[in-house]
C-alpha cells in the first residue's frame, strides 16, 4: 500500500542541522531503550515531512562507541519515519574516493566490538536478512541528488565500521583495504542493522574527509584535517538533502523492507516474553498484533 513519505535524516559529524525546514520544532522522544542522541527536528521541506536527528548530538558531545543507536532508530520510528537517509563522515580506503567526494554505501563490514546491535533478545528472537543492507531505491535517489548538486559521487561502496574512537593503525588500514572495504567510519553499524529490524528502508551517504593512513608517505589522520574537510562537505550535504527531498516521487510505493519482519520471527507466540514485547511496540508493532 502506498503511503506518505516521512524522511528520517541522520546527520553525521559536522552536520548538526539542515536548512529550509518549515513548521519546525525540536521534540524529545522517549524510548524504552534510553535517550536518543538529541531531540528530533520535526517539520517539512517542500511539503514533505522530515525528521532530523544529529547522530552525535548538537555540538558533538557523544562518542561513536557510546551512541545509543537503538534509541535513535526507535525514536525515528516513533516520529513517523518511513525511510532513513543517513549521512556520515568517512575516511577513504581508495585513491579514487578523494576527500570531498561522497560515497553511497552498498555493503557493510561490521568490525565493531561493544555495541548493542539488535532490538530482539531472548523472549522474541528474530533474524532479519542483511544480505543487502541498504535500500537500492533510496541509494539511487541519493546518488542522483549529489550529482544534481554538482557533487562528486562514488556508488556501490563497502563501508568498514570500526569501534573507535581512535583512528586506524596503518596495519589495520591496509587490512581493511584487503578485505574489500572502500570507506571507513565509526557509526554506520549497528545503525543499518537496527534500521532493517525496524523495517525502515535505509541508505548511507559517506562524506570522505581523508585517506585514512594506508598511503605510503601520507601523514596520519588528525582531527584538524577532518574538521576542515567536514566544513567543506557540510554545505554540499545540506544541498543534497534538499535536492533528495525535492526529487522524491509524489507517491511512496511500498518497499519489501517495509515487511522485513514477516519471515524473521522465530520464537513461538506462546514463548513471547511480555516484557521484551512491550519494548518492541514501535519497531515491531506491525507483527505483534
Amino acid at each position: 500500500m502506498a503511503k506518505e513519505w516521512c524522511i528520517g535524516i541522520i546527520g553525521g559529524s559536522g552536520l548538526y542541522d539542515i536548512a529550509d525546514v518549515e513548521d519546525k520544532q525540536w521534540l524529545l522522544i522517549d524510548t524504552p531503550w534510553g535517550d536518543p542522541s538529541d531531540e528530533i527536528l520535526c517539520g517539512t521541506i517542500g511539503g514533505v515531512k522530515v525528521r532530523f536527528l544529529p547522530r552525535h548530538g548538537r555540538g558533538h558531545p557523544i562518542s561513536p562507541s557510546e551512541l545509543n543507536a537503538r534509541a535513535n532508530i526507535d525514536a525515528l520510528k516513533r516520529a513517523g519515519c518511513t525511510d532513513i537517509l543517513a549521512i556520515s563522515a568517512v575516511g577513504s580506503l581508495r585513491e579514487e574516493i578523494e576527500p570531498g567526494r561522497f560515497a553511497v554505501v552498498e555493503q557493510f563490514i561490521d568490525n565493531t566490538k561493544q555495541r548493542a546491535s539488535t532490538f530482539f533478545t531472548s523472549g522474541f528472537v528474530t533474524h532479519v536478512s542483511m544480505a543487502d543492507p541498504v535500500c537500492p531505491r533510496l541509494s539511487k535517489m541519493a546518488a542522483k541528488a549529489i550529482t544534481d548538486c554538482k557533487g562528486k559521487v562514488a556508488t556501490g561502496a563497502t563501508y568498514l565500521a570500526m569501534e573507535g574512537p581512535q583512528f586506524s593503525t596503518r596495519a589495520e588500514s591496509h587490512m581493511y583495504r584487503a578485505w574489500g572495504a572502500d570507506v571507513i567510519g565509526m557509526t554506520g553499524m549497528p545503525e543499518a542493522k537496527l534500521a532493517r529490524e525496524a523495517e525502515l528502508p535505509y541508505t548511507l551517504v559517506g562524506m570522505a574527509t581523508d585517506y585514512d593512513c594506508w598511503r605510503d608517505g601520507e601523514e596520519e589522520v588528525n582531527v584538524a584535517q577532518v574538521i576542515a574537510q567536514m566544513q567543506e562537505n557540510s554545505q554540499l550535504a545540506r544541498e543534497m538533502v534538499a535536492k533528495f527531498i525535492e526529487n522524491l516521487p509524489k507517491t511512496r510505493k511500498a518497499s519489501p523492507i517495509d515487511t522485513a519482519l514477516d519471515d524473521a520471527v522465530i520464537t513461538a507466540p506462546e514463548e513471547h516474553d511480555p516484557a521484551v514485547v512491550a519494548k518492541l511496540d514501535a519497531v515491531a508493532g506491525r507483527v505483534l498484533g
